[in-house]
């Protein structure tokens, strides 16, 4: 892939500046005082936190949003191939990802602002976002905390239009904690006195109870999952069910279960947020969902053409024991309805706790390939990771590439036995390269 303008404005700033978080508002605070304080001049603010299922959050409220007649920015991270995924701007025809001349500008712009003083690269990528979600208007914003929440570089939001709070569990704990109660606290540091919270589907009872102790010490209206709203399937369609009513909706394009819960905090939190969402808009939007890298199935492309034929082969970022679940749950159902041998391809980082994420998978996975991710520093090098998944109940051997272990399953497949369902998972940076060597980059 050719480097861009936005992408050699970045390698700049690399070379400057520190890689990693620095969790602080000083430093961005400082910066966007300089640039004119953008983050004030930004639609009504959808802003998302949680270890797990912002994404899908973010993707089911842009749905929703986008099928309701509104333009919507949207702000994720990390991206899977190129860095402009991070920013999506919206327009009535569905918006698109910035354009290379729009970002490099912008980052330009940022960089000339800081002056050369200390700084994280994605402290600057923050204020980036605030710069160009502040240049085109649009009828409202989605902005996902990149890690934690309360000295994440997104919180300079100062009044959300709601705070949305997703499953919380352990991970990045160096940074936020090492017990869940801790992390709750670090993502409800988003939620702002007397601004809507919306509180999504929580793993334990530790962690909701923080996240409504704080919304209430914050006298903000509180809608919480299971209380207040909830979601459930029934005759293959999802019902959601608030004070308003009940939708009857279709199954959602995202697949897995764990999708029903991330879809009905999104409507709640758009509701929340002052938007009306029609029956019709809700149905529309379950179709046209789309979150790349997340549980997404790859039918075609460099890659797929390599497995054995026939094979099902689908693609998760999610890296750390809660996304294994939901990611093992969702194919556990597909392994319901058609039976098909299941083999991991796994590349994860030396952050995140791969025993743990190996175990969900246990009694269901015939055999994990262990790959480097080539595209990070972190990467957990194949043999070792190989171990992590022997430890973890499963059989395993270390290959040099995602390329390398389809071809040997296609080497060695006996053609009696169903073609077999390939999740290539464990990290977002591996999902980003294989998207780009597949040749099937988000659009």
């Amino acid at each position: 892939m050719m480097t861009s303008n936005a992408d050699r404005e970045i390698e700049r700033l690399m070379s400057l500046h520190p890689k990693g978080f620095d969790l602080s508002l000083d430093r961005i605070a400082r910066l966007l005082d300089r640039l004119g304080n953008p983050h004030r001049r930004l639609p009504p603010v959808i802003h998302i936190a949680g270890t797990n299922g912002k994404g899908s959050a973010a993707a089911f409220a842009r749905a929703l949003l986008e099928a309701a007649g509104h333009s919507v920015h949207v702000h994720t991270s990390p991206h899977l191939v190129r860095w402009h995924e991070r920013y999506r701007i919206g327009a009535p025809d569905g918006g698109h990802f910035v354009d290379d001349e729009a970002l490099a500008g912008a980052i330009a712009r940022v960089a000339e602002a800081n002056a050369g003083e200390t700084i994280t690269v994605f402290e600057i990528l923050t204020a980036v976002t605030f710069v160009l979600f502040s240049e085109h208007p649009a009828d409202a914003a989605i902005i996902e905390v990149g890690l934690g929440g309360r000295f994440d570089a997104t919180n300079v939001i100062e009044r959300p239009a709601v705070s949305l709070i997703m499953p919380v569990s352990l991970d990045h704990e160096a940074y936020l904690g090492d017990r869940v109660e801790l992390i709750a606290a670090e993502k409800a540091g988003i939620m702002k006195h007397g601004a809507p919270v919306v509180i999504g589907a929580q793993e334990t009872e530790v962690a909701q109870s923080v996240l409504i102790e704080t919304a209430e010490r914050l006298d903000c209206p509180l809608s919480v999952y299971g209380q207040d709203f909830l979601a459930f399937f029934e005759h293959g369609r999802l019902v959601y069910q608030d004070e308003d009513g009940l939708m009857d909706l279709p199954r959602p394009r995202l697949p897995g279960r764990h999708q029903y819960a991330n879809a009905a905090a999104a409507i709640a939190a758009v509701k929340a947020a002052g938007f009306e969402i029609t029956h019709s808009a809700a149905e529309a939007a379950m179709r046209r969902v789309d979150w790349p890298g997340r549980m997404q199935r790859l039918a075609e492309g460099r890659l797929v053409a390599l497995a054995p034929p026939g094979a099902e082969i689908w693609v998760d970022g999610g890296h750390n024991p809660g996304a294994g679940a939901v990611v093992a749950e969702a194919l556990a159902e597909r392994e319901d309805r058609q039976e098909r041998p299941l083999f991991l391809i796994a590349g994860m980082l030396d952050t995140k706790d791969q025993r743990g994420f190996f175990r969900a998978f246990e009694g269901m996975a015939r055999h994990v390939f262990a790959v480097p991710v080539s595209s990070s520093d972190a990467g957990v090098p194949n043999d070792e990771l190989a171990q992590c998944a022997l430890e973890a109940g499963l059989s395993a051997e270390p290959v040099h590439s995602v390329a390398n272990a389809l071809k040997l399953l296609r080497d060695t497949w006996d053609e009696s036995e169903p073609p077999p369902r390939i999740l290539i998972c464990g990290s977002l940076y591996l999902v980003g390269e294989v998207l780009a060597e597949n040749g099937t980059p988000p659009v």
